[in-house]
């Protein structure tokens, strides 16, 4: 199975070296990784390039964006220009981001979730974080979703979610447009990819919103949210996330921003959400 890989970048020059380093080194090596340098002032461009001398199938490409790192928006869009410079020539494609190390067999195993169901549409491991001298599980999820630092998706899957949306929830949107088309999300816990800077350590507080503008749009209503909004801000010890989340559903809902899935959609994706909620409770 041919393998591509998009990843967006922006100042990772004291990460990105690992990262390629580490997809070098990979026992199932890809066809090809597209490194998008999204208007990085530091030395990101000149690490990527050295890289491409020993792996031609590295190629870089710098884009001019928004300078403001919102989560979801800024960083599919980079994804999308990459996307547009490979063929359509393989079966997995992958969006990760710069600042992560992966193990070894990382992609060997994940093209193993692929090939042991036709129904896996999207597969990927698990963020471990640095805490002391320990790696550790970035618990900020369910173990039955993907973070979007790591998101690998089979080829019929990624056309028939129509892509990644440009928008905070993206890589919940993705999901959810997976199983609504008949497609399977597989995890793999002994995958564990170490994350080099916390998730969220460089938004600003407009973007603690965002979360709660993405509930909103994932048409999730007031109850889920609230119960999304409560778990979330626990697994980041900061419950005046919470606060922030609820504001930011409310504003979307006044604003009337778009939503990222439709009616029908919008249905499937509540009824999951209270299915997995009541399953756990009972």
């Amino acid at each position: 199975m041919k393998i591509y890989i998009v990843i967006p970048a922006h100042n990772e020059a004291e990460n990105i070296g690992s990262t390629l380093q580490s997809l070098v080194n990979q026992t199932y090596a890809p066809e090809k990784i597209v490194v998008v340098d999204d208007q990085s002032n530091d030395a990101t461009a000149d690490i990527v390039s050295a890289f491409r001398v020993k792996s031609p199938f590295i190629s870089l490409l710098s884009i001019t964006s928004a300078e403001a790192h919102l989560p979801g928006s800024k960083v599919v869009k980079a994804f999308n220009q990459g996307l547009k410079t490979l063929d359509d020539d393989y079966d997995i494609l992958c969006k990760f981001d710069a600042d992560l190390i992966f193990p070894n067999n990382y992609l060997e195993t994940v093209v193993d979730l692929f090939k042991n169901s036709s129904e896996v549409g999207i597969a990927g491991g698990f963020c471990s974080i640095q805490k002391d001298k320990n790696w550790v599980l970035e618990n900020l999820t369910n173990k039955d979703h993907i973070r979007g630092a790591l998101k690998a998706y089979r080829k019929a899957c990624f056309k028939d979610i129509g892509g990644l949306k440009p928008a905070m929830g993206w890589d919940t949107a993705d999901e959810l447009l997976a199983q609504f088309h008949g497609w399977e999300i597989k995890t793999n816990q002994s995958l564990l990819v170490k994350h080099l800077k916390p998730t969220g350590s460089i938004y600003n507080k407009e973007s603690k919103y965002k979360q709660g503008e993405a509930f909103y749009k994932l048409r999730y209503g007031l109850l889920i949210t609230l119960i999304a909004s409560a778990k979330l801000a626990f697994r980041k010890k900061d419950f005046s996330l919470f606060q922030d989340y609820i504001s930011g559903y409310f504003k979307a809902s006044k604003q009337r921003q778009p939503f990222l899935l439709s009616q029908e959609q919008g249905r499937f994706a509540r009824n999951l959400r209270w299915k997995k909620i009541l399953g756990k409770i009972i």
